[in-house]
């Protein structure tokens, strides 16, 4: 059977995070909680920088990007995870499977390139202060939102396309809460070493690529803070960029972890906990790491509930 008769034939059974079903209500109200919380923080980022004049610094630009993508890329998923949480049927076609890892795929490498934008961007302000009007130019923010999703997408339709020609042949239960990679191809009964290679490759590429650029940037960075003259303003940089690399490490840890290994050593259980981390618990912090901690943004915020216009020479 090829993937074009398996679309009209058997669907895919998402068994979700548990197959306990005392456990099910429990981990409703949990996800439900984050995923408001994610939406809410991200959307109201968003609508922060769009709303503000404040707000027009690359740096902000680059956030309300990284907060859209994150509100898209959690809604990928945590919707259909949640519905199959309380239903009987959590079954799904093999289109609106491939439909789901499509934009699960674009929308996360898309996250991956802005974290590395937004870490170069800080690299620029504080390395080369006198040259970041230059550098960081609405013209070169633009390019590298526009290279960030051209390139997710790119990226994204290139894995479809050959997932869409394995075979599925034996079980179609998928030990998972969303259709991803490894699981799937666990499934498949076609010879699948032309995928993994590819994500050994080009997945490594514009995975591993950005988690460098990040780490550079945030080395470059420590050597400028160890040079500050004060102590305080050494303690409040250390705790800026200690928290930006906590979430950065979380988000890369668990990607690396899941899926630069051998379909054959792939657990799913392991799998499922470390898929957690980076599609609901990252997204949900970057509003706060990133955002919500400037006093630039809770002016804006504020601002926008109490309905007072504000300028750029209140930042």
């Amino acid at each position: 059977m090829d993937a074009a008769n398996q679309s009209e034939g058997t669907p895919f059974i998402l068994l979700g995070l548990t197959t306990r079903p005392e456990q099910r209500a429990p981990l409703f109200v949990l996800f439900l909680v984050l995923y408001v919380a994610g939406i809410l923080g991200n959307g109201l980022i968003v609508t922060a920088i769009r709303a503000s004049p404040a707000l027009h610094a690359p740096m902000y630009f680059l956030l309300a990007h990284l907060s859209f993508a994150d509100l898209c890329f959690t809604s990928v998923t945590v919707p259909k995870m949640l519905a199959n949480l309380l239903a009987h049927d959590r079954s799904i076609s093999l289109v609106g499977c491939l439909t789901q890892m499509y934009f699960f795929f674009a929308l996360g490498v898309t996250d991956s390139c802005l974290l590395a934008a937004m870490a170069y961007d800080r690299y620029v302000a504080i390395r080369h202060p006198l040259h970041y009007a230059t550098r960081m130019s609405r013209t070169v923010c633009t390019a590298l939102v526009g290279t960030a999703w051209l390139v997710s997408h790119v990226h994204s339709l290139l894995h479809i396309l050959l997932m869409a020609r394995l075979s599925f042949c034996a079980s179609h239960q998928v030990p998972h809460f969303f259709c991803d990679h490894q699981p799937l191809l666990r499934l498949s009964c076609s010879d699948t070493r032309h995928i993994q290679l590819l994500i050994f490759t080009e997945g490594a590429a514009v995975v591993v690529s950005p988690f460098l650029l990040i780490l550079a940037s945030y080395g470059a960075i420590a050597i400028a803070i160890i040079r500050l003259p004060s102590a305080s303003g050494r303690l409040r940089a250390v705790s800026t960029c200690g928290s930006h690399l906590a979430v950065v490490g979380l988000f890369y840890g668990t990607v690396i972890a899941v899926y630069f290994q051998p379909t054959s050593r792939y657990e799913a259980e392991r799998g499922r906990v470390a898929t957690v981390m980076y599609t609901v618990v990252t997204p949900m912090l970057n509003p706060v790491i990133y955002s919500l901690r400037n006093r630039d943004v809770q002016g804006a915020l504020r601002a926008l509930f109490t309905g007072r216009r504000i300028s750029a020479s209140d930042s």
